[in-house]
């Protein structure tokens, strides 16, 4: 039986290519630039869990996404389309996420840590209005973040629909559940991911994605200047 080919992980909210721009057309013109009268992007609810489709030039994955800002984590559940290994990327607000998987037989976890915490609610605070789109039957308002992020907010329920990454990966909305919150013990990394040793993961680090999109909008809010380099990504970036 043939080897299953070993899959490439991207976080959610944040995995990207470093070297390819996105063209974003058709959008209206109800607002070209700020004004007093534009709408504004609803914050995050402070707890919410998601169900995300996500897709890279085509590469698909079904991601749960648990927001939890009281409790000061975010936690990524990725599976590629037909895959059966299952990532889990575990990101906590005083820096450190956990990668791995939970195959006893072939446990794999990184750790990583980094001078940005996740994503605060008002994380789209001053993005850029560019006027409503349809996206996936919705009419949105939509808002652009440092040329980095495009965002999509059902114009009539408020809930995100789809957002997009400046190198094209994006994520479509498929449920948000606005109070639903993880039971705590899902929230423990295995214990292997504490040994001295640990296992090389995923080629290149499934989290730069998420990392890149904590690092580049928390400098634009003042909070950190730190965004990762282009020697983290690897060449696959």
């Amino acid at each position: 039986m043939a080897n299953e080919t070993k899959p490439t992980y991207f976080s959610p909210l944040l995995t990207l290519l470093l070297t390819f721009s996105l063209s974003f057309p058709f959008l209206s013109t109800t607002s070209s630039s700020s004004e007093p009268t534009d709408p504004i992007p609803t914050p995050w609810p402070h707890q919410f869990h998601s169900l995300l489709f996500m897709n890279r030039s085509g590469t698909l994955q079904k991601t749960d996404l648990w927001y939890d800002w009281p409790n000061g984590r975010n936690f990524n559940i990725i599976q590629n389309q037909l895959g059966n290994k299952v990532t889990y990327d575990l990101e906590w607000n005083n820096g450190t996420s956990y990668v791995y998987t939970l195959d006893d037989s072939d446990p794999e976890c990184q750790v990583l840590h980094v001078e940005v915490g996740i994503l605060r609610p008002n994380w789209l605070d001053g993005a850029n209005y560019l006027g409503q789109h349809y996206m996936d039957g919705f009419l949105c308002n939509v808002w652009e973040k440092v040329e980095f992020v495009w965002y999509y907010e059902d114009v009539v329920s408020k809930r995100p629909v789809y957002w997009v990454f400046y190198s094209g990966y994006a994520a479509h909305v498929m449920t948000f559940e606005v109070g639903r919150v993880l039971d705590d013990e899902k929230w423990q990394a295995p214990g292997y991911c504490f040994e001295e040793k640990q296992s090389p993961l995923f080629e290149p680090v499934a989290n730069v994605g998420g990392l890149m999109m904590r690092g580049a909008i928390n400098a634009s809010m003042g909070l950190s200047l730190w965004v990762p380099s282009v020697d983290l990504l690897g060449s696959k970036w």
